[in-house]
């Protein structure tokens, strides 16, 4: 009996030595946190969408705090959530730079001609491995709708094969554009600029056989702009959105009117 008293005295003797050594432990050896980086944590949206260049909104708020990140970075959350994190950090707010995601693709319905029937796993990334997809041209819109299955804002649908984008829900989180495996989602950070919604870099003469709708880099746009916004890069015909006024003479003039104006947030 003893023996028995014995041994449990000895183990709660050692248990509250340990208990003591832990709790001193916790007071020596702990990590202060900033409480600011709980407060902007609460303020951001959650979206954890990489938007803003960190590793998701943990590692935003650790950066506004700990690296002097800038404020206007997050834009789902607008220009409110910058607004609040100016608020606890006691800076200057500063305007977000909103943006929302363009499909550069046209190849809407009969546009694009078909080389073959796809019935493999019907996701863009898995057409994607097998010639490029079911399309002739390559370059565009997969149309299976991996983008508008990651969209947290369900602000994409697919329609004629090709996605498009509700920019009255869209919150330029960047998550479409990190799924596509065309790349042919980008951001638009601007409503009143012309777009050329095609990325296929072959000659024109191709380009007609495979899509009605894709660039043929026929010049016109290049010799009608009236501020030299436009150029032809490998048989592509790209927009300076800082020389574009918006004017709209490229879109009206272009041949297989794959030139679109921005015209604010809309669905498109």
């Amino acid at each position: 009996m003893e023996t028995i008293i014995l041994a449990v005295a000895s183990v709660t003797i050692l248990g509250l030595l340990c208990a003591v050594m832990l709790a001193v432990a916790s007071k020596v050896m702990t990590v202060k946190v900033d409480e600011r980086v709980a407060l902007i944590r609460e303020a951001l949206p959650g979206a954890n969408c990489g938007a803003c260049g960190f590793s998701g909104c943990d590692g935003y708020a650790e950066a506004l705090v700990n690296e002097d990140a800038m404020t206007n970075l997050c834009t789902p959350g607008g220009d409110k959530v910058a607004v609040d994190i100016s608020s606890v950090l006691g800076v200057e707010a500063s305007d977000v730079l909103e943006c929302v995601a363009v499909v550069y693709c046209s190849g809407f319905g009969d546009a694009r001609k078909n080389k073959m029937d796809y019935s493999g796993i019907e996701t863009c990334k898995a057409a994607k491995q097998l010639y490029g997809g079911q399309t002739a041209c390559v370059f565009g819109c997969l149309g299976f709708g991996d983008c508008a299955a990651a969209c947290p804002q369900e602000a994409i649908c697919i329609e004629g094969g090709l996605a498009r984008v509700d920019t009255r829900r869209c919150t330029g989180c960047r998550i479409c554009s990190t799924v596509c495996p065309n790349n042919i989602i980008l951001m638009d950070y601007s409503a009143s600029t012309a777009a050329v919604l095609c990325r296929n870099t072959e000659k024109g003469a191709v380009v007609r056989k495979k899509c009605s709708k894709g660039c043929i880099a026929c010049m016109k746009c290049v010799r009608e702009c009236p501020t030299e916004a436009i150029t032809i890069n490998d048989n592509l015909a790209l927009v300076d959105q800082s020389k574009c006024t918006g004017c709209g003479i490229c879109a009206e003039g272009c041949v297989t009117k794959c030139i679109r104006m921005a015209s604010g947030r809309e669905e498109i």
